[in-house]
């Protein structure tokens, strides 16, 4: 698979409502997940998006979610600060990419393993460019 580069679009609350709206516009496929679905459904925030991906019939790939109210050390929404760059797949060089990117930056999520099996971590360069990142876990 490799990786891909896509935008990702931090909604406050209403996530569910602007991707199915971008799907309207877009067409395509829509994947949507709560943090419910991704293991905690007894958290505040259970019905919130975690993760949505919309990808089109013309190749665009749009990701987006709601921000999260409790996590510590994540820099607090304001609209301007709500999009960021998502780097995901199984390339190794993820892992290497996270780490310098990180250099002179700050790590807002350190890249670890999640509920859903896959490491994931974000953190904010020097230039205040906001990055994620989702290494899908290995199979064998």
């Amino acid at each position: 698979m490799g990786s891909q580069v896509n935008p990702c679009i931090t909604f406050n609350g209403n996530a569910r409502q602007a991707m199915e709206f971008y799907r309207q516009v877009f067409g395509g496929e829509l994947e949507m997940g709560t943090v419910a679905d991704f293991g905690s459904p007894d958290a505040p925030n259970a019905d919130k998006i975690m993760h949505s991906r919309l990808d089109t019939p013309v190749g665009y790939t749009l990701m987006a979610w709601d921000f999260p109210d409790d996590r510590p050390g994540h820099p607090p929404y304001q609209p301007g600060n709500n999009v960021a760059v998502f780097l995901g797949g199984d390339d190794g060089e993820l892992r290497d990419y996270f780490q310098k990117l990180s250099v002179g930056g700050t790590v807002t999520l350190p890249l670890e393993t999640q509920v859903w099996g896959d490491e994931a971590g974000s953190l904010v360069d020097r230039f205040g460019i906001s990055w994620m990142f989702n290494i899908t876990a290995q199979h064998s």
